[in-house]
């Protein structure tokens, strides 16, 4: 009897054994599985995570960035005690003792999730979940895969990363990497998009505590999408705050009755879309997608904040008053045609945005009178007046509007206190425009405008549309003419020829008899121009134009002079900046400089100015001096409100579809271009310098405002170098490359 249950009880303790070491084996054997599969965290400090581009002005404002995801990486002493504590109370509150893995949080959240029904806590601690961020996260969802199989790996990632990081380090690599919806990672940048906080330091207990609350569900806790959970969430971590003692009950109670106050949606309006675009397409070429989008680069431009803010209102208004010009085009929406019952409680989406003075937003006709129209535009109502719809040349407003219409307004004058609006009736011109200005010193881009609305075409008009340029090019033609010793007060005979069948006719179809070269030039007569082209030899131009960065095609015909070929405007502009800088041209350049993430200079783009000897410098002063001559006298005496020496070109192709004005300061030279994409008429009588030069001469008003009054060198002077510092010298190469009847 004893003998049996010896050796029973032999057996049973043999079969636990075997038991035991099936199990530790097969424990070991996962884990050796699970961890053969680990990527290695010891380098994880010298890694980083995707990280937006930056473009700055050339006074280091920002003006455009780039990114895959948008993410501000911290340290450790930006992130303020306030989050820190909302971080470690919501999501981890043993994060200081454990190694990894929370045993008693996990016990906790699982009787917890028992006691509800439901899951209502999670047993990971705050580095399980760096973990799953770092490796095994399924993407912008932030949902990882929920099995075993993962928490294994999860768990053991855990426990080697607090093997090998300080939990400082770890706790900023948290606030670093998470998704936080609406495309935005991190805490820096969450802060900055749901709060407008530039800096972690600035939030406020229920701020922090949002925060803190939405990495476990950004999209269900989004303050944006479901306010009401997200108020819910957010005042649970307040809870929790308060019962680990990091703030006071008496806090608690003040952050939970604040409501959450998001920052209100600004409307789209980036400074300058078309410059930043042509950056990144540049970039992207030069470098890659993935440095451009990931790597955090630094890109320091050209552009001027001032210069182009004045160039973007000059072109919009410009366009919008040709636009008034041709006529009311109607409506092409009517809210009570497509169903909606109550006008009053209408809302479109232009509303959503803060309506300011001087924005042009739609409104709602809730009711026509012979004379008058009830707009609502948000939360006003007001009188649409005869003068405010004058321009459509409609008698009464029951002619162009009825009830329900979708219109756009330009919000003249607005009073909230008193809760009035003024308004002017307004339509989105179908015309576009384009312009460049250039330092000719430098060749720096200082602003750059591609069309009317950037968000409905992205097609840059002033680098990539070829156009036409009319009386624009004539100056090209009067520069190889006295490189050959033509002179200013030269006289030509203004009257009708036939070259070889070629029979050109002036703009007002007179003409003038014997002139000088600088009438010619001043009133833009074509037969002089022809006539000159022919004395000088069209194949003697062409290397003319190369030299002045023409890469269009040329072709070697008479009517060249008039301006036949299509050029882009960034072509011309920057060839006329050749005549203010001394006869010298320089490359144009939107970019100064690039810097990686940590500051250090891409060798690729040390952009010094790139210099091409154009013309002699006398040549350059004669014709400085030759293209004031329309504004002295000619086609853009207009020009003379800007008190001050300015030189310059109008320039109106066949039919009228391309208007043109270029010209010129002693520091600045600028090109404006209006038309149509497709090649139609702009209008009788719809020269450049009835539609481009105003948009000249605005955006000029504004930028010379407040600046000294500049003169040119006269052409006797003895010539000056121009060239920047750092360039070639005059008559050198570069130091560094840069891969009808006309008016």
């Amino acid at each position: 009897m004893q003998f049996h249950l010896r050796r029973y009880l032999s057996s049973f303790i043999f079969i636990v054994l075997l038991c035991f070491s099936v199990a530790v084996g097969a424990t070991v054997g996962i884990l050796f599985v699970y961890n053969s599969d680990l990527p290695q965290v010891d380098s994880l400090e010298d890694s980083r995570p995707s990280v937006i581009a930056v473009v700055y002005s050339d006074d280091n404002q920002v003006i455009g960035s780039f990114a895959q995801e948008r993410r501000i990486l911290v340290k450790w002493e930006d992130i303020p005690p306030v989050l820190r504590n909302a971080i470690i109370s919501v999501e981890d509150q043993n994060f200081y003792e454990h190694w990894g893995i929370d045993l008693f949080g996990i016990a906790r959240a699982s009787l917890r999730n028992l006691m509800n029904g439901r899951i209502v806590e999670g047993g990971s601690t705050l580095t399980q979940q760096l973990s799953k961020n770092l490796f095994l996260t399924n993407g912008r969802s932030g949902v990882a895969e929920k099995t075993l199989g993962r928490k294994i790996q999860e768990a053991m990632l855990a426990i080697q990363i607090e093997r090998t990081y300080t939990k400082e380090q770890i706790l900023t690599m948290y606030c670093n990497l998470g998704y936080m919806g609406h495309g935005q990672y991190g805490f820096a940048a969450a802060a900055e998009f749901y709060f407008g906080k530039e800096h972690l330091k600035d939030l406020t207990i229920e701020e922090a505590a949002l925060l803190a609350a939405l990495p476990r569900s950004p999209k269900n806790y989004s303050p944006i999408m479901n306010p009401e959970r997200a108020k819910a969430r957010r005042d649970y971590a307040i809870d929790r705050m308060v019962a680990e003692k990091k703030v006071t009950a008496a806090e608690g109670e003040k952050a939970k009755k604040t409501p959450i106050n998001l920052p209100p949606k600004k409307r789209q309006d980036e400074l300058a879309p078309y410059f930043v675009e042509e950056i990144r397409q540049y970039l992207e070429k030069t470098y890659s997608r993935y440095e451009v989008q990931e790597s955090g680069i630094q890109v320091y431009s050209t552009l001027n904040v001032a210069m182009q803010k004045a160039a973007n209102a000059a072109v919009r208004k410009g366009l919008r008053e040709y636009d008034k010009r041709h006529g009311w085009r109607g409506v092409t929406r009517n809210l009570l045609a497509e169903g909606t019952k109550d006008l009053l409680k209408a809302s479109l989406p232009d509303w959503q945005f803060p309506i300011q003075a001087d924005d042009i937003v739609e409104g709602v006709v809730l009711a026509v009178s012979k004379n008058t129209a009830t707009v609502k535009i948000g939360e006003y109502q007001t009188l649409l007046t005869p003068p405010d719809f004058a321009w459509t040349n409609a008698k009464n407003a029951d002619e162009i509007l009825k009830p329900g219409d979708v219109a756009l307004f330009l919000i003249r004058a607005l009073n909230a206190a008193e809760h009035k609006m003024a308004i002017t009736l307004d339509q989105k011109p179908q015309v576009q425009g384009a312009l460049v200005a250039i330092d000719p010193a430098t060749g720096d881009v200082k602003a750059l405008v591609g069309g009317y609305d950037f968000k409905e075409s992205k097609f840059d008009r002033a680098k990539q549309a070829l156009r036409q340029t009319g009386s624009v090019f004539k100056p090209f033609v009067y520069t190889a003419a006295v490189d050959r010793g033509l002179r200013p007060d030269d006289t030509i005979v203004d009257s009708r020829i036939n070259i070889g069948g070629y029979s050109p006719d002036n703009y007002d179809g007179q003409f003038k008899g014997t002139i000088t070269i600088r009438k010619a030039l001043a009133e833009s007569r074509n037969i002089p121009a022809v006539k000159t082209l022919a004395n000088v030899g069209i194949p003697n131009l062409i290397p003319y134009l190369r030299r002045f960065g023409i890469t269009s095609k040329i072709d070697p015909y008479l009517p060249t002079a008039l301006g036949s070929a299509e050029i882009t405007l960034m072509e011309m502009t920057s060839a006329y900046t050749t005549f203010p800088n001394d006869g010298l041209r320089v490359v144009p350049r939107l970019i100064s400089k690039v810097t990686d993430y940590d500051g250090n200079e891409k060798p690729d783009e040390q952009n010094l100015p790139a210099l091409r000897d154009v013309i002699p410098s006398q040549t350059a002063r004669i014709m400085v001096d030759l293209l004031q001559e329309p504004v002295r006298q000619g086609t853009a005496t207009k020009l003379q409100e800007l008190k001050r020496p300015v030189a310059g070109k109008t320039g109106t192709t066949n039919d009228y579809t391309d208007a043109w004005f270029i010209g010129f300061t002693p520091s600045l030279a600028m090109g404006v271009w209006v038309g149509f994409d497709e090649k139609v008429t702009l209008g009788d009588k719809e020269t450049g310098g009835r539609v481009a030069l105003p948009i000249w001469l605005d955006t000029m008003q504004e930028i010379y405002k407040n600046r000294k009054v500049e003169a040119f060198q006269p052409p006797e002077a003895p010539a000056i170098s121009s060239a920047p510092e750092g360039s070639s010298t005059p008559g050198g190469e570069v130091a560094s490359t840069v891969k009808g009847t006309q008016q």
